[in-house]
């Protein structure tokens, strides 16, 4: 009798549903000004995505603020505070244990950006004018 060892490559249905709930609660927290920080003080963070762990222990928050500046501060300054944000986003899951937080910069933005820009370059429209003109 042959096992079947394909194993899913991404994340399970309850680390996404997990991470959903915790984005939400962060945004909660957030959107409060919950976190008494100078450094935080009238910043508009947002969180686009929060990857679990496969045990739920761990959950790693990706935010941007707004306009993007000063996102490696804002990323220290809540990582300082992650004890306090821990606590606040508790109460808002349904779980046995609260996942323990790290924040990091979310650089996708950045990677949309590179893909456009190079979606637009000349050198990519001339092929698919290109194409267009065959037909």
């Amino acid at each position: 009798m042959k096992r079947d060892t394909h194993k899913p490559t991404g994340p399970s249905q309850r680390m996404l549903r997990v991470g959903e709930l915790v984005r939400h609660a962060l945004a909660g927290v957030f959107s409060r000004g919950e976190i008494e920080d100078p450094l935080l003080e009238g910043k508009v963070i947002t969180v686009p995505e929060v990857r679990m762990t496969p045990d739920l222990k761990l959950a790693n928050a990706y935010i941007m603020p707004l306009g993007g500046e000063g996102a490696e501060e804002i990323v220290a300054a809540l990582n300082r505070h992650h004890r306090f944000i821990r606590g606040r986003v508790a109460p808002a899951l349904d779980l046995k244990f609260a996942p323990d937080l790290k924040f990091f910069v979310d650089n996708t933005f950045d990677e949309f950006g590179k893909i456009d820009a190079l979606l637009r370059s000349d050198r990519v429209q001339r092929d698919i004018h290109k194409d267009e003109d065959e037909e």
